[in-house]
């Protein structure tokens, strides 16, 4: 069993961070919020951070990491990891950066309909970057992920 956690942004942030080989030692600029994933102890096992916010551009960055094997994504971690940004924010798209080569995470967001734009030595002089792009209309079709049913409309009496 897994439950949600909101509010604690600086532990979920830290814990994101150090599951990131890259952001250790760095942590995560500006304001952010987050999302925690705790399972049936109290532990967390999984997170997501909110940041880089642009509301004129309707676009937020999520950076997000989980203890191996601890099996923190499910349907219903899809549908609240993007209902902040999608339905809580309306954005019009969610970036995720990746390492080039890590193919679990691109394999995962491609299967929910991230599209990919690599982006040479941004890591550094031998490592790519792949900026990994979520659209509202991406969002919208994919079929992993359980959004609230429209609202019918009824003519007034």
């Amino acid at each position: 069993m897994i439950d949600y956690v909101i509010g604690h942004d600086d532990a979920v942030a830290q814990f994101v961070v150090q599951l990131i080989p890259r952001m250790r030692g760095r942590g995560i600029m500006g304001p952010y919020t987050a999302l925690g994933v705790i399972n049936g102890e109290g532990s967390l096992i999984g997170g997501l951070v909110y940041h880089n916010w642009s509301p004129d551009a309707g676009v937020i960055e999520m950076t997000g990491a989980a203890i191996p094997g601890s099996r923190w994504l499910t349907r219903e971690t899809l549908t609240r990891m993007y209902a902040y940004p999608f339905e809580q924010l309306g954005v019009q798209m969610v970036v995720m950066m990746a390492a080039a080569d890590d193919e679990p995470l691109l394999r995962q967001l491609a299967s929910i309909g991230y599209m990919f734009v690599t982006i040479p030595r941004l890591l550094g002089a031998d490592q790519d970057a792949v900026a990994c792009l979520f659209t509202r209309e991406a969002w919208q079709q994919c079929r992993f992920i359980r959004r609230p049913a429209p609202i019918e409309q009824k003519e007034a009496a």
